[in-house]
């Protein structure tokens, strides 16, 4: 999958997909907000207190990729779910994107959010697991759909779409000069998910073992 998207046409191809981000806290004076994350949510293990989102969203670069549209709050999310000895607490936002970025013949789901407790090991994607089923999954264990949005599909590309290139290179999240293509991060994005369901199955074998 991934190798495939790297290999970018002479426009930027966009592709339909759910983007993972990282929530920022509010700090020195500047409100709380979204990156882009550069780990998996297989692999990515965040503390208590974190927030983690996921968007549905239409992008050729991960720099321009809309991320979650509801703050990343991790006292409001958690406000009502006390702390419990050998658990995490992770607030995790759903955002399902606008009608434009939907797969034809479907409509996105209001946005939602929750809060996950989950072993103190879990990773982001098992506190999605927790509060976002049901999840699907390709043959390639690339996230495909949470909550059942969409019901098919998975990274595909948008059909028509790709903007011009820019005349200048621009660095993706991941520090690489992109061309007209995919970008390095978007790639990372799409490609993050796909760790996702082995993860969920290693951590559940481990724990039953």
């Amino acid at each position: 999958m991934a190798t495939g998207l790297g290999a970018g046409p002479a426009q930027a191809q966009q592709y339909r997909y759910w983007s993972f981000w990282d929530g920022k806290p509010a700090a020195a004076g500047a409100a709380a907000s979204w990156a882009y994350a550069t780990e998996g949510p297989g692999t990515a293990r965040p503390a208590d207190g974190s927030v983690v989102g996921f968007r549905f969203t239409v992008s050729a670069d991960s720099a321009k990729a809309a991320g979650p549209r509801t703050a990343p709050d991790f006292a409001a999310l958690c406000d009502r779910t006390p702390a419990r000895s050998g658990a995490k607490r992770v607030g995790v936002v759903l955002d399902f994107g606008t009608a434009a970025d939907a797969p034809s013949g479907e409509r996105p789901p209001a946005g939602r959010t929750a809060c996950a407790q989950v072993p103190t090991d879990a990773a982001a994607g098992e506190a999605l697991a927790a509060v976002a089923k049901p999840l699907r999954y390709d043959a390639n264990a690339l996230l495909c759909g949470i909550a059942g949005y969409p019901r098919s599909g998975c990274a595909e590309q948008v059909s028509g779409g790709g903007a011009e290139p820019s005349a200048t290179p621009r660095t993706s999240a991941a520090g690489e000069e992109e061309d007209g293509g995919p970008s390095a991060g978007l790639v990372g994005g799409i490609g993050a998910v796909v760790v996702l369901g082995a993860a969920g199955v290693w951590q559940a074998r481990r724990r039953r073992g």
